[in-house]
């Protein structure tokens, strides 16, 4: 006697759903967020904003000053992604970011077509205004300003008494916007360095002669390198990087660190770990979930089970067991169990 298998549909796939979604209108899907790009102009050579209009699923009233978004671009077949500050939501719930064009996916960004569609997440991070009236200090350098000015239009929304604005950039790029609102607002403070024609860098010296009174200030930052580390150090010097909010760019590794051996237990896989854990996991040929690559959106979040590793952002070192660690933003400094 012949059995006849009788097929029995589980669950409709939301790939499958996605994917004959997005034959009909490459914008809809069941939950993911897309969006179609439907303005970009140059804000200086290198530096572009771009307009996206997002499908339903995108949660806009969830949007805070200072919050970022994940792009996901296919690359020549890999999905990459990266993180771009939000420079405001539209009345229209449309979302302005600026991109430099620098590394893999902001050039392919910057150079598609206005009507092209991308996947994008929904709002993240935690660099925000506090919601206090109290005098501030904003910092930024090069594609930092984007981050920086968004905070600033909530600073002013906010009825914040004084504002003052440190900003180096080579490009100028918000440099006419920020100067007509130091113009209409007479609490907002602009200190513009241009570094091509001033060779300008942040000392205790420039803070204290620009805003006397920093130290008494919540303080926030956004910017590269060489600015983070300096302000980073002023800071921690005068005992007050408790007042100190900062969104990174750039993950520093400890050069100096020796090569230690990592565990992944589930995959039964070990390898020798130099750079963050993220980097030497995918140079060994493993593949974890991952992000932003800069410690924003959690998505590389896993159990640390024994070991200490080193927080590439603010300079701990976490000794404890079975606590959570962000792959893209930790250094093993002794051999690490990571539970994945």
């Amino acid at each position: 006697m012949s059995h006849v298998m009788q097929y029995q549909p589980q669950w409709i796939r939301e790939d499958f759903v996605d994917f004959i979604a997005e034959k009909v209108n490459p914008v809809w899907a069941w939950k993911k967020v897309k969006a179609s790009i439907v303005d970009v102009h140059m804000l200086s050579a290198d530096f572009y904003q771009i307009q996206l209009q997002p499908n339903h699923n995108f949660h806009a009233k969830a949007f805070r000053a200072g919050h970022s978004i994940l792009v996901t671009l296919v690359i020549a077949g890999v999905r990459q992604q990266r993180s771009y500050s939000i420079v405001k939501i539209t009345e229209t719930g449309n979302i302005v970011i600026a991109v430099k064009r620098q590394g893999k996916v902001s050039n392919a960004l910057t150079h598609l077509a206005v009507g092209s569609v991308v996947e994008i997440s929904q709002v993240q991070g935690d660099f925000s205004l506090n919601s206090s009236q109290d005098s501030i200090l904003l910092l930024a350098s090069g594609s930092g300003i984007t981050a920086i000015y968004s905070l600033l239009q909530q600073a002013l929304t906010q009825k914040v008494s004084q504002i003052d604005l440190i900003y180096f950039t080579r490009d100028d790029a918000f440099h006419t916007e920020l100067q007509q609102l130091s113009e209409q607002y007479s609490q907002f403070n602009y200190h513009h360095f241009n570094t091509l024609v001033q060779k300008q860098h942040l000392s205790v010296e420039l803070l204290e002669s620009t805003v006397a009174d920093f130290g008494q200030r919540q303080s926030y930052a956004c910017g590269a390198k060489g600015m983070m580390q300096s302000l980073n150090q002023i800071y921690q010097q005068l005992g007050i990087a408790n007042q100190l909010k900062q969104e990174y760019f750039q993950v520093v590794v400890d050069e100096n660190a020796t090569v230690q051996p990592v565990v992944f237990l589930r995959a039964q896989q070990e390898f020798a770990a130099k750079t963050n854990l993220l980097e030497s996991a995918e140079q060994a040929g493993l593949k974890p979930a991952h992000g932003c690559r800069m410690g924003i959106c959690n998505t590389c979040t896993c159990t640390k089970v024994s070991g200490s590793t080193k927080n590439l952002l603010t300079g701990e070192i976490d000794h404890d067991s079975n606590t959570q660690i962000k792959l893209c933003i930790s250094q093993a400094v002794s051999p690490v169990l990571i539970n994945l």
